[in-house]
């Protein structure tokens, strides 16, 4: 059977749920490899093999941590021309798709980004999209070289599949531009103690209809008794009730949870195109005619101050 790369994604060696579903969906196509690089990456492989890598190649280097992407880019690089795979899949952040498009660029292939699903097909990998603010979805696979796919958070199980996961070393070396882009400083974000928002299995957010950052604090409760990341609406976050980096939307973050409760937001396009792809949505709002709800699969026309208390102290009760 063909292998197939994948990017993993972790912390010291702590491996993050993203690329826990991107094993499950390369062994529907074939052999997991992954690629584990910077500190810790040899602490990864217990994990990997428990998800399905038949092997983990690691490299060190100071590199990773004091320049921008290209280091991760030459080493990926290294790991393909080493392996020769059906297919390379890359977590969908920020980062994974810079590190994504810029090894397509290198091996004169095809890159397919957000994917939400992937199938073998007899030509190649086939990938599942959403396009055009998740109105419609699309399948489709690399005509040219070997496919490089991002895929989205929250995309596919995360499921126990044990396999070798042999450690070898990668033999890396450094491109001149791999030094291009120096990193000066670090600030080490705040932890609110929730999930991080494009990961979470639930998101619930709130939107104009929260009037006013100190009404936050019922959606956050909300959030809290669920084991939810916060998310918040354009509107929101514009008038300065809730952090930038907590918007959903066009202009803010894609999320796609088993779970979305949207509190108080109308459902603008521009929202929508962020959150569209959520498993199950539940839309709160006092406006019947919001075009929120032609989108949810349970709303709730009601005031959110009174809604939002009420199911908070319900999910408390039942898990009491």
């Amino acid at each position: 059977m063909a292998e197939v790369l994948v990017y993993v994604d972790h912390v010291d060696g702590a491996v993050r749920k993203p690329t826990l579903e991107l094993l499950t969906l390369a062994r529907r196509i074939g052999e997991p490899v992954a690629v584990a690089l910077g500190s810790g990456a040899e602490n990864t492989a217990a994990a990997l093999a428990e998800h399905g890598a038949v092997k983990v190649l690691t490299h060190d280097a100071a590199e990773y941590a004091d320049y921008l992407v290209v280091p991760k880019v030459d080493a990926l690089q290294a790991a393909y021309e080493a392996v020769s795979p059906a297919a390379v899949l890359v977590p969908s952040s920020a980062e994974g798709k810079e590190i994504a498009a810029r090894l397509a660029v290198r091996i004169g292939s095809g890159i397919i980004t957000d994917a939400v699903d992937l199938e073998a097909g007899d030509e190649g990998p086939v990938a599942t999209q959403s396009a055009f603010a998740a109105s419609f979805t699309t399948k489709s696979r690399v005509a040219k070289g070997t496919p490089v796919i991002t895929v989205k958070p929250n995309s596919a199980p995360v499921e126990a599949a044990p396999a070798a996961g042999a450690v070898e070393a990668l033999a890396v070396s450094f491109s001149e531009k791999a030094t291009g882009t120096k990193v000066t400083a670090r600030t080490p974000r705040e932890s609110t103690g929730r999930p991080e928002l494009t990961e979470a299995a639930i998101v619930v957010s709130g939107g104009r209809g929260v009037n006013g950052a100190e009404n936050f604090s019922i959606i956050e409760a909300l959030a809290d008794s669920l084991g939810a990341a916060v998310g918040a609406s354009r509107a929101a976050v514009d008038a300065g009730w809730y952090p930038h980096s907590n918007q959903v939307g066009q202009t803010g973050k894609s999320v796609s949870p088993q779970l979305y409760i949207a509190s108080g937001i109308s459902g603008a396009i521009q929202h929508r195109a962020g959150m569209q792809t959520s498993k199950t949505i539940v839309a709160i709002n006092k406006d019947a005619e919001a075009p929120i709800f032609d989108l949810v699969d349970y709303g709730v026309v009601g005031d959110l101050f009174e809604v939002v208390p009420q199911l908070t102290e319900e999910i408390k009760s039942r898990k009491g």
